[in-house]
């Protein structure tokens, strides 16, 4: 099994390194109680005492069969024990997406559905409240990704995917699949400025979907939409910009398909030359199952980082440097430990652990690597 990338050669033509496949063991050690059980898991987190914490599309058979509520947020130790549900039957719970630990070890819930962020401190207490829900008469109208450009509005969020800080604790939003920006509120939670719109050029964004911020407080946003993560610096400015141009796997004759969903050709790149010319040059493509395109992002701790990032389609992780270069690869499709469908958040507690939520087989996958190059869900 084979991955390669794009490489240009000399003469135009071509090239397919190979890319090392990192070693790793997964698990899933995550216990829920009897009662108790995941949806899709949306978002993943980690606190500075080891604590998991995972924000679920769970919960929403309490609901109307339309528009059901789809948020649920729990909490586990670092070994897999239960721990408790936090903010039940909270009012801005809708549909989850994201859940991040600031260095202060308070828990930060971003809910796509009621376009709500969510702050609460250690103990599990809301503390505060960015953004507002639609009023319940409003009705259930998802907001359009084509068409006219929302008009952005200070404070206001429309489909909130992500959150990052840097280390002067201001917080960067990604906001997400109508608004097509990127939201800076200081430590303080004051709004500070929004950067971006649609569109397909540098500091523009197609769903940013993923934020992640490095030592020297970079900010890298994964512009899924656009198949590209952009990075700036803590002001907005923009700085550069790479993708992560991996191939499909070459599967093995019986290896099982991933869902086939999202198991389709990928769509072409915007500049490539067969895109039909009447295709509308000031649109862009949506490039989310394009193999590559940053679904979830992150940058684990210590002097030599490095940036993880993880697509949809076929569901793998990279392991790239900050500059963009493919160091290494694991996963593949499937619903075999070891396996991704549609990889939504990852935490990366240290350059060794990821915790994926692995979001259509409804679980947390606990992967620890260790450096080899051979791709491996179990020990030897």
């Amino acid at each position: 099994m084979t991955v390669g990338v794009l490489a240009a050669m000399d003469d135009g033509v071509a090239q397919q390194p190979t890319i090392p496949q990192i070693r790793f063991k997964a698990e899933t050690p995550l216990v829920l109680p009897p009662d108790l059980h995941f949806g899709e898991t949306a978002g993943v987190g980690v606190n500075s005492q080891g604590h998991v914490f995972v924000f679920s599309r769970g919960n929403s058979a309490s609901g109307p069969a339309f528009g059901a509520t789809a948020s649920q947020l729990l909490e586990f130790e670092g070994k897999g024990k239960f721990v408790r549900e936090i903010g039940k039957n909270l009012a801005a719970w809708s549909y989850a997406h994201s859940v991040r630990i600031d260095k202060d070890d308070n828990i930060w819930a971003v809910d796509k559905g009621s376009n709500v962020v969510v702050k609460f401190n250690p103990a599990g207490r809301v503390i505060a409240i960015y953004g507002r829900r639609d009023e319940p008469t409003h009705g259930p109208h998802p907001s359009p990704q084509v068409g006219p450009a929302p008009v952005h509005r200070d404070g206001i969020f429309d489909q909130p995917t992500d959150i990052a800080w840097n280390s002067a604790g201001d917080a960067f939003i990604t906001d997400g699949y109508v608004n097509a920006r990127v939201a800076k509120l200081n430590k303080d939670g004051a709004w500070v400025k929004s950067w971006g719109e649609r569109g397909t050029g540098p500091g523009q964004f197609y769903t940013p979907h993923a934020v992640a911020v490095d030592a020297r407080d970079n900010v890298y946003i994964g512009d899924r939409g656009n198949a590209r993560v952009q990075v700036f610096n803590s002001n907005g400015e923009f700085l550069r910009q790479f993708t992560v141009d991996a191939l499909w796997l070459e599967l093995a004759p019986g290896t099982p398909n991933a869902n086939p969903i999202f198991w389709t050709p990928p769509q072409r790149r915007r500049d490539d030359p067969t895109v039909p010319k009447a295709y509308p040059r000031d649109m862009p493509m949506n490039l989310t199952r394009f193999p590559g395109a940053p679904d979830a992002m992150c940058i684990p701790p210590g002097p030599d980082q490095v940036l993880f990032v993880a697509d949809v389609n076929p569901s793998r992780i990279y392991k790239v440097s900050l500059e963009g270069k493919i160091l290494g690869v694991l996963g593949e499709p499937g619903e075999k430990l070891g396996q991704f469908l549609a990889m939504h958040g990852l935490a990366c507690p240290s350059a060794n652990t990821l915790w994926v939520a692995d979001m259509l087989n409804w679980r947390v996958q606990k992967l620890t690597l260790d450096g080899g190059l051979r791709t491996t869900s179990q020990d030897d």
